[in-house]
């Protein structure tokens, strides 16, 4: 009988060095492209670097407990629906930001209506944002009824 043989391709080695401002991923470059390569081919195949994304400056106001800055919306939405100053966990501060992302949940579906994953997290949003109404309306149903007033929900 003959025995299966099997081939595995060995990968290619590869070394990622991570500064602070770029990655330099370098890459063993086969021995005879080295040697008949001109020497700038052979730096090019040697090394190559990849620049990293922008990252957006955001001027906060409001920080999160870790000390992150928040996107500017948030930022007005907090300040709109916070009890007191540095407020960011009322129940109406939680049901406002649910509502924004909502909303742009809605305007992302209405485009792409096929996308299943990102409805199911609409539901999950929309279920969590109706159990925190249900709880203000266990403590205070004044500020319930200011709150659906002022982000024009129903109910």
């Amino acid at each position: 009988m003959k025995k299966a043989s099997t081939t595995t391709k060995a990968p290619a080695k590869t070394k990622a060095v991570d500064t602070t401002k770029e990655k330099v991923v370098k890459a063993k470059a086969p021995a005879k492209a080295a040697k008949t390569a001109t020497p700038k081919k052979a730096a090019a195949t040697a090394e190559v670097k990849v620049e990293p994304k922008a990252a957006k400056k955001v001027e906060a106001k409001v920080e999160t407990p870790s000390g992150h800055a928040l996107p500017e919306e948030k930022q007005k939405i907090i300040e709109k629906f916070a009890q007191k100053n540095g407020d960011t966990g009322s129940p109406e501060v939680q049901v406002a930001l649910l509502t924004h992302k909502i909303d742009r949940l809605i305007e992302h579906l209405d485009e792409n209506k096929k996308d299943n994953h990102s409805r199911r997290g609409l539901l999950k949003v929309v279920a969590k944002r109706r159990r925190i109404l249900n709880y203000l309306v266990k403590i205070d149903k004044d500020r319930y009824q200011h709150l659906i007033g002022e982000l024009g929900l129903k109910k």
